[in-house]
């Protein structure tokens, strides 16, 4: 009988151990699956925007609260040659030549965070095109990491043309308007290619908070912001030549 219980014992002991295995196996290989769908995604996703309009996970994240989305897809030859002046230069004067990142300003960054300060600035259009398109809001060295691949994916797969309609057709400009044509028509009440170099240099400016600043009624701050853009939008030189024919 006492053999018999030990047997019976180390049966269960085996068929435990078995079935922990099973889960473990089973586990590593969803999480197996989880890494290659977060490496193929992005890339067949990106493709896909090359010629379908996409929509920004915080656009997504209203749609699953039932909250109110106003987005007018508009290509970018229907947005103001003001407009995408006024945001590259003040976003990412660089955009035409870098690709994706700006090396240089990340390093100061870095350096920045190693010497005990708080680093700002740094993302060019294209990161931020990424944040919007794959990641979510809220500041994190993670995000910000992840960022970085997906800028360069970006600059990679898309044209310069692509990557700024993209981003001015997702930009948020208020509480549940995303894109230059919903902002324009909310704001000025006129389609986005009618905007004149003031009413761009505030939706530009605008833009590093969007939920705080008015740019049909900007604050004393934000329109010194805005005049500082027009001033440097004029001073820019060539640096739009990849977006704009003149």
């Amino acid at each position: 009988m006492a053999r018999t219980r030990a047997t019976g014992g180390g049966s269960g002991a085996r068929k435990t151990s078995t079935k922990k295995r099973s889960f473990w196996a089973l586990l590593r290989k969803w999480l197996v699956r989880l890494v290659l769908l977060a490496i193929v995604l992005p890339p067949l996703l990106t493709t896909i925007y090359s010629v379908v309009p996409p929509v920004s996970t915080l656009m997504i994240g209203r749609y699953a609260q039932l909250l109110w989305v106003d987005r007018q897809w508009v290509p970018l030859e229907r947005i103001s040659p003001n407009l995408v002046k006024s945001v590259i230069t003040s976003e990412d004067s660089g955009f035409c030549v870098n690709d994706g990142v700006e090396w240089d300003a990340l390093q100061d960054q870095v350096e920045a965070l190693s010497e005990g300060e708080r680093p700002r600035g740094a993302s060019t259009i294209t990161m931020q095109t990424a944040k919007n398109l794959f990641l979510w809001g809220d500041r994190s060295y993670v995000r910000k990491a992840l960022e970085l691949p997906l800028a360069l994916m970006l600059d990679a797969i898309l044209t310069k043309r692509r990557v700024l309609e993209i981003y001015l057709n997702i930009a948020e400009w208020g509480e549940g308007i995303f894109g230059a044509e919903a902002a324009a028509q909310a704001w000025f009440g006129k389609p986005a290619k009618d905007l004149t170099r003031v009413e761009a240099a505030r939706l530009a400016t605008a833009l590093p908070n969007p939920l705080a600043r008015n740019p049909a009624s900007p604050s004393s701050g934000h329109r010194r912001l805005a005049s500082t853009n027009l001033a440097r939008v004029k001073g820019a030189g060539p640096i739009f030549g990849c977006v704009l024919d003149n």
